[in-house]
């Protein structure tokens, strides 16, 4: 709870609190910035931090209204990044208004912004206030770059703004033998490097450069005072339009390149930077998508399949009546998509979980079995093997007329499921009660830039975990470039994309999406592996496409 909330004796006006978002990695936001978030009335948040904020404010959450191009202005439907100059007043009038607001600011409010300024406005008129710190650039960026600012010897660290540095700041820094952080542009590094000469630091000094820190898009470099512009010339990072990104620059013996090759956690995880493709729904698709961004990938959801109501439901609805009147011994889930279409007409029916008391209930894998235990059902069965209908047949037990009272099992599944669960169930000595739960017809297609993207080798990898999105995939959108990777899950799913042309580089040695995020982890670590020893740069298969390499230099 907010430290100032609820407290007797305020004012009846609102409350502010200035939220710091750290420098752009999602998950460097703190819970208690989550918490303030999500009881916001008002959001007004810097553009850079607006998608890193935005996921955790509440549905109802207000936002100012906005100029148009045109001069008109219309209300807000989701949180709408403010310019600077026009969020002081804004956070006047709201919090006047009574309302809760959250300020919402790249790294630390207290080191990265001039946020103090509207904390004093928000004194001036007895309106409380709050500062949520956040991780500030200057210290996240160097962290994720893999280069400690202090040792054991505890060395004097300086920070220094370049844009607003004087001549004495230059000259203390350059006089000091401490770490020195800078944050200044891309195309002003080398301005800031003849400051410190001039100003004493010796050219030799070791120097890192780290652009869009903390993100997937981040991108190091590692030189001397000296020789950093020529560092910049040889790479073509310069001259680009984009010379006036904020980098972090730190200075000193700790960001040598030897040091920082053992260090450098971030850039080097196996699939960093990585834009892979994950041809799931969002649901669905949640957890994998997680598991690929631990490995450094940004992830792609592009549905290829859409999940429709039967087209009659009455065999459904006397289904879930038999549930609960005791018709059936067990009931099977083969999907998540099983468990939401019974979830869903249990609310039409005003049920919950405890209407499965005394039904035995078999999960398919360990997604299925998650999204029963979000429900409230903590599944008896699950396959101790191979997560699919084959496994979870194996485990299955057959009938006993001595132990089970009723024979009869419910299935809910797909329109286009298989037999092999229902044969297997048979044959083990059950009574199938085998029920279409829900249609799969195939999704609309993605966007133009996706299709573009996908047939351009704009993606790095895609993971197909079935051949239905196989199939799907290049119906609605088009055949992946050759340059991208292509993970399928298992021998059928590959079998599948061979015979759509596509070269198979990655399967899962079990067929399990976490097994085929891991597979393709290992391939990019094998491929990090290799360049590294035949001394060649690390790159991403996208970039091997023609012109890939001309783009990124142009855009770093």
């Amino acid at each position: 709870m907010s430290p100032t909330s609820n407290l007797p004796g305020l004012p009846a006006h609102g409350h502010v609190t200035f939220l710091g978002a750290g420098p752009g990695d999602p998950g460097l936001l703190t819970l208690r910035a989550v918490e303030a978030l999500a009881r916001a009335d008002v959001l007004i948040a810097e553009p850079d931090v607006l998608d890193v904020v935005r996921v955790h404010a509440r549905g109802g959450v207000d936002t100012p209204l906005q100029q148009d191009a045109d001069g008109t202005s219309e209300g807000a439907q989701a949180p709408t990044a403010v310019p600077d100059r026009a969020a002081a007043n804004l956070v006047m009038e709201a919090a006047r208004g009574g309302r809760r607001v959250v300020r919402a600011v790249t790294g630390d409010p207290g080191l990265d912004t001039d946020a103090a300024d509207e904390m004093l406005a928000c004194a001036a008129e007895g309106i409380p206030f709050e500062v949520v710190p956040g991780i500030a650039a200057a210290v996240g960026v160097p962290a994720y770059a893999g280069v400690p600012l202090r040792d054991a010897q505890g060395t004097d660290v300086r920070f220094v703004d370049a844009r607003t540095a004087s001549d004495r700041c230059w000259s203390e820094v350059g006089a000091s033998d401490g770490t020195v952080v800078v944050s200044t542009a891309l195309d002003s590094v080398a301005a800031a490097a003849g400051e410190l000469v001039a100003a004493g630091r010796k050219p030799d000094t070791p120097i890192t450069v780290t652009v869009a820190g903390t993100t997937t898009r981040q991108r190091t470099w590692t030189a001397t005072l000296g020789t950093v512009a020529q560092v910049f010339k040889q790479a073509k990072v310069l001259p680009s339009p984009d010379g006036g990104r904020p980098v972090i620059a730190v200075v000193g013996e700790r960001s040598a390149a030897a040091q920082r090759d053992q260090l450098s956690w971030f850039e080097s995880k196996p699939l960093f930077g990585w834009r892979v493709l994950v041809p799931r729904t969002k649901e669905q698709a949640a957890s994998l998508s997680d598991q690929l961004r631990s490995y450094g990938a940004v992830p792609h959801e592009v549905p290829t399949i859409a999940v429709e109501p039967p087209r009659t439901p009455q065999q459904m609805e006397r289904a879930v009546k038999g549930l609960v009147t005791g018709r059936y011994e067990w009931i099977a889930f083969t999907s998540v998509n099983a468990v939401k279409a019974v979830r869903e007409k249990f609310e039409e029916y005003g049920l919950d979980a405890r209407a499965f008391a005394g039904i035995k209930v078999a999960a398919v894998g360990e997604q299925t079995a998650a999204a029963l235990v979000a429900f409230g059902v903590k599944p008896d069965l699950v396959p101790s093997g191979e997560q699919s209908a084959a496994g979870l047949l194996e485990d299955w037990p057959p009938y006993d007329p001595v132990f089970d009272p009723i024979d009869r099992v419910f299935l809910p599944r797909a329109d286009i499921a298989t037999e092999t669960l229902v044969a297997g169930l048979i044959d083990l000595g059950w009574e199938v009660d085998d029920v279409t739960a829900y249609r799969t017809v195939r999704a609309s297609p993605p966007p133009a830039e996706t299709r573009e993207a996908i047939k351009g080798g704009g993606f790095d990898a895609v993971l197909f975990t079935s051949s239905s999105t196989v199939r799907n995939l290049v119906g609605i959108a088009g055949k992946p470039h050759n340059v991208t990777v292509i993970a399928c899950i298992g021998p059928a799913t590959a079998k599948t994309a061979e015979e759509h042309g596509l070269r198979v580089d990655v399967m899962a040695p079990e067929p399990s999406v976490h097994q085929l995020a891991a597979a393709l982890a290992e391939f990019g670590a094998r491929r990090r592996t290799a360049a590294l020893a035949a001394g060649d740069p690390v790159t991403r298969p996208s970039e091997r496409r023609p012109g890939a390499r001309r783009r990124r230099a142009a855009a770093p």
